[in-house]
């Protein structure tokens, strides 16, 4: 999880899998171990995962917070939006390269070592 978190190479835990900090883009391959990070994605299942997690908690809370405090419509829709952007945005990176990690330790069969 510490690895997810810092977004490194799931092999060797030094080379970033990013880009660069604010591009969900993976690089071709870890500067440090050369591993091949191209083929190997974690397509949309950190973001399907991060929408049916965030729902399930944003909604009762925000449910709560029109019962006790009768907000209108248009302040909700303000002050969720920020907070559902603010956590999948800041979520995304770390999900991802947890997915990313859970591949490549249960299916090393499929990486490319070149």
């Amino acid at each position: 999880m510490k690895q997810a978190l810092q977004c490194r190479c799931p092999k060797c835990n030094k080379g970033k899998l990013y880009q660069s900090l604010f591009d969900l883009r993976l690089r071709t391959h870890c500067g440090e171990c050369a591993l091949n990070l191209e083929n190997n994605d974690s397509a949309d299942g950190p973001a399907v995962f991060l929408t049916f997690v965030l729902g399930a908690l944003i909604v009762p809370i925000a449910l709560w917070v029109d019962a006790c405090f009768n907000w209108p419509l248009w302040l909700h829709a303000i002050i969720w939006g920020i907070v559902i952007l603010g956590f999948t945005v800041g979520l995304l990176k770390p999900i991802k390269a947890y997915v990313f990690m859970l591949q490549y330790k249960h299916r090393q069969d499929q990486w490319d070592e070149k």
